[in-house]
């Protein structure tokens, strides 16, 4: 069992130090009165190429700015350099910008600790003592052990840009396989380790993504691409995605292909084993929606794959079996889930047994361990925790620390204990022992803060939508905080793929945090905090809605008091970076400033680089016109109007950002910076090194973090109130 919530993620101060505060706070008074806004920016050149025009089922639409989707081309590199020192040089002038990067490194700087795992003899962690790049991997000996080092990533790069992460552990727990990603970058490299030696083996998997390493007794099932031609590595489309089967010590070329299907190139195809390794799972999916399921019976090798669930309207995955039936997470027949027994030799629907029904709350997930079910729902996003017996009886709800979320209910069969983490927007990440038993934590690990989370509200509150809909959002700001409308305030989102947006700690957060500001986290539709039809609800051509939830969350903050459109930001990464980018464009005057990264922003070609034909599911698609009407309504890019005020716009991306290519956002930015009119300013922030999110060291948090909180704070003409350190 891997990956199991692993995380990389107040001292009173002396009078002394309060009277420097005193100080500090009174020359902020003069500090806000040079927070005007600075001359109006020159941007580079962009050169414009009106031969470029697509014909889209009847309707021309130009994209002049084409040849910044060949992020390898000198010209571009050149385009780049260019922008950055226009970045930089803007955020260099900010007040305070040093001593918010000095204040957010500071909070950084504590210990981070991942939930620790058992594999045989051996407890695994992950842990950060502070300011490393990243996590270092640990391992023991049993709970009195000593912990040493197992693998240190910090060590593998100069630039801490290597991440590592454990993929699968042999039967006789004597190996395991880790994957290496360099730069951000979504390709992996399969390694495999002798865990009593740490000696690494001679193994070496290239070309890997969307893959664990599921073992038997002589090697491990993956999944890889085939190996891409030179120059396209972080751009061409991946297709072919397929299951090998790697047997240790064998060169790759070696290796035997398991399951693919040739006839059907842009397909992903991943799996793994039963705990009791006598079934191999499948899955197959067409993107990031539904999927199929196939097994095989390893107990006769010469047995072929069967599919259990054919189609991709539902999510079936398996969690264990149990005197020959399957136990299936389903939402056949439930859009929130259920759990059900199948005979996999008789499959038909009406031949199941009910073992977690349905109910009105999202049943998330289902994982096994010490002999029970434990199943985690999400109550109007929050975590609950319920454990059954494998017959379904026996439900018992297990006490948490508090609301907010937590991860890692679940082990092997003989366990008898584990570890769970639990955080929230001002607590991070904090370790129990569950006692399987007694049905008791205990704490295990505890950060020492340099702030006091008591200092803080976290609450959550719902709002009515454009059609009605009720949408809840958690905000957070500081007790006593007055609700006269002049806060600062950052209002995130994402709003897509089924993605739960659940409580979470950011010590970056805490910078806004402390000066007053207000958080905000509305749960959109088109994530799948209540089940499916909350999901679909935001998707294809139902994702305006998803848009309309986030303004309609903006108006209410507004409307409430918390903040006012001259003090307000909005943010996203990713599908996020799209919902920041659609919104800024369908009501400009309502945001002072816009946060769009790694965003898709050119909904007419995202399909066409790397895994963006696995989203068609949730968008559609431009090559059928149906989908292009809808993607073209909404899409940024094809959305800017010349001579338009837009908000203050920081666009980051990154070189490395294989899973959003960078395209979208040098397009986004090229564009806004043509069409904006006033003295707002429109930067890209464009990271070397660095990809999609995943991996990224601190070392490059801290000054993004530190580029973000500068440029809102200046933006929204907030001075800084309370810096410590």
């Amino acid at each position: 069992m891997i990956n199991k919530n692993l995380s990389i993620s107040a001292l009173p101060f002396m009078i002394l130090l309060m009277i420097l505060l005193m100080s500090l706070f009174s020359c902020n008074t003069e500090t806000s009165k040079s927070m005007a806004k600075m001359e109006k920016l020159t941007y580079p050149n962009t050169t414009k190429d009106s031969t470029i025009v697509d014909d889209y089922h009847g309707t021309a639409v130009a994209d002049p700015y084409r040849w910044l989707e060949i992020d390898t081309a000198d010209n571009v590199k050149d385009w780049v350099v260019e922008q950055n020192k226009v970045t930089s040089a803007y955020l260099s002038k900010i007040p305070d910008r040093t001593k918010i990067r000095d204040r957010y490194e500071d909070l950084f700087d504590y210990v981070k600790l991942g939930s620790p795992f058992k594999e045989g003899d051996y407890y695994f962690f992950y842990k950060n003592d502070g300011l490393q790049n990243q996590s270092v991997i640990y391992f023991q000996k049993g709970l009195e052990g000593k912990p040493e080092v197992f693998l240190d990533p910090n060590k593998m790069s100069e630039d801490g840009t290597a991440a590592i992460s454990l993929l699968g552990f042999s039967p006789d727990k004597k190996y395991v396989a880790y994957s290496k990603a360099d730069a951000g970058s979504d390709w992996q490299t399969i390694y495999v380790m002798e865990i009593e030696t740490k000696e690494q083996l001679a193994d070496e998997l290239k070309w890997v993504k969307f893959s664990g390493a599921s073992w038997t007794k002589d090697g491990f099932y993956y999944s890889k691409y085939p190996t891409p031609e030179d120059g396209t590595e972080l751009s061409a489309a991946n297709e072919f995605h397929s299951i090998y089967f790697h047997k240790l010590g064998d060169p790759q070329a070696k290796d035997k292909l398991i399951f693919d299907n040739p006839d059907e190139p842009k397909r992903y195809h991943y799996g793994g084993l039963s705990e009791d390794r006598n079934y191999h799972i499948v899955y197959a999916s067409t993107g990031t929606d539904g999927f199929e399921t196939y097994y095989k019976d390893l107990s006769a090798p010469a047995s072929s794959y069967k599919a259990l669930f054919k189609g991709f309207k539902n999510k079936s995955r398996f969690v264990t079996n149990v005197g020959g039936r399957f136990l299936i997470h389903t939402d056949i027949g439930a859009p929130k889930y259920r759990l059900v027994s199948i005979d996999p030799r008789n499959p038909a629907e009406e031949n199941w047994k009910t073992i977690i029904p349905e109910t009105e709350d999202l049943l998330d997930y289902v994982n096994t361990g010490g002999g029970k079910l434990w199943a985690n729902y999400l109550k109007d996003a929050k975590t609950v925790i319920k454990r059954y017996e494998k017959d379904g009886s026996g439900e018992l709800t297990v006490a948490l620390p508090g609301l907010g979320s937590a991860g890692g209910f679940g082990g092997e069969e003989e366990d008898d204990h584990f570890f769970y983490s639990f955080s929230s927007f001002t607590i991070p990440n904090s370790i129990y022992k569950y006692d399987i038993k007694e049905n008791k934590s205990s704490e295990f690990f505890e950060s020492e803060l340099k702030f006091n989370p008591s200092d803080y509200v976290e609450k959550q509150v719902f709002y009515k939508s454009k059609d009605g809909t009720e949408v809840p959002m958690f905000v957070v700001h500081k007790k006593g905080l007055k609700m006269d409308g002049n806060n600062p305030a950052y209002l995130y989102g994402y709003g897509g793929f089924n993605v739960n947006m659940s409580p979470w700690f950011s010590t970056s957060r805490m910078v806004l945090l402390e000066n007053g500001g207000v958080f905000a986290m509305p749960n959109l539709r088109g994530g799948g905090e209540y089940g499916e039809e909350w999901h679909k609800a935001g998707m294809l051509h139902k994702k305006q809605n998803v848009f309309d939830d986030f303004i309609a969350a903006a108006e209410y903050l507004i409307k409430e008091g918390y903040t006012k459109s001259e003090k307000l930001a909005i943010a996203g990464g990713s599908n996020g970076g799209l919902l920041v980018g659609a919104c800024m464009t369908q009501r400009p005057e309502l945001f002072a400033v816009a946060f769009p990264a790694v965003g898709v922003m050119d909904m007419l070609r995202y399909h066409k680089f790397t895994v963006g034909w696995g989203w068609v599911p949730e968008y559609g698609s431009s090559d059928e016109k149906e989908h292009f009407d809808n993607l073209l309504s909404y899409s940024p890019l094809h959305n800017l109007k010349e001579g338009v005020q837009y908000p203050a716009t920081m666009i980051s991306t990154a070189d490395h950002d294989d899973r959003v290519v960078p395209a979208h956002s040098f397009k986004f930015g090229a564009r806004l910076q043509e069409c904006h009119e006033g003295d707002n300013p429109v930067l890209l922030r464009i990271d070397v090194n660095a990809g999609h999110g995943a991996g990224k060291p601190t070392a490059k948090i801290i000054e993004e973090e530190a580029d973000r909180w500068s440029f809102f704070f200046h933006n929204t003409d907030s001075p800084i109130k309370y810096i410590e350190g």
